[in-house]
């Protein structure tokens, strides 16, 4: 059987803007405002699932995929004492560690997740799609969607790094569990 699952990340949040560790910010206006007219864009789906995110949660129901129901394999790596800071403040007081947790795909010197343990958790809710057929719509944070693609590529880990997801865009894979097809990054038609 072969699935069809389309990955959409959430529209844009104070929290991305800052280059902040999301914290459960809420979408911005225009963020929502960009969701609701691509509501109606994606084709109809068997299942659709959301990250459980507030920001995720609301770009579905925005977007016109409610009820989506939340699961916390979809979920942004957990970024420990991070969590709420931005980017630069984080590396100004933790350089060393910062420079790590980049580098290493094991590492997880905030004391949350490690990016290795984020690819896992998604990967193994990946692979239990391959006995679903027809089109499948998840929401899900860039960091779920990166993992995803990391997995059905088989590529590194260290590829994470790589992926450039942009709010609001939708990154297709199909297949099966041990085999994927991507087409990635195509913006939601509002």
């Amino acid at each position: 059987m072969t699935v069809r699952l389309t990955l959409i990340s959430p529209a844009t949040s104070e929290a991305l803007k800052e280059v902040r560790f999301d914290d459960g910010s809420p979408l911005d206006p225009a963020g929502i405002a960009r969701a609701e007219a691509a509501a109606g864009s994606l084709p109809p789906a068997v299942a659709t699932y959301t990250s459980p995110s507030p920001r995720c949660r609301r770009t579905a129901h925005a977007l016109g995929l409610a009820p989506a129901e939340p699961l916390a394999a979809l979920a942004a790596c957990d970024m420990g004492r991070w969590r709420g800071q931005t980017l630069d403040s984080v590396a100004g007081a933790e350089a060393e560690a910062v420079a790590l947790w980049l580098d290493d795909p094991t590492a997880a010197p905030h004391g949350g997740e490690s990016l290795r343990e984020v690819r896992h958790r998604v990967a193994a809710w990946l692979d239990t799609l391959g006995s679903q057929a027809g089109h499948i719509v998840a929401v899900v944070e860039p960091d779920a969607i990166r993992a995803a693609v990391v997995h059905a590529l088989s590529a590194p880990d260290q590829a994470f790094w790589r992926l450039d997801v942009r709010p609001l865009t939708a990154t297709r894979l199909s297949g099966r569990s041990g085999r994927w097809n991507l087409l990635s990054g195509h913006a939601l038609a509002p």
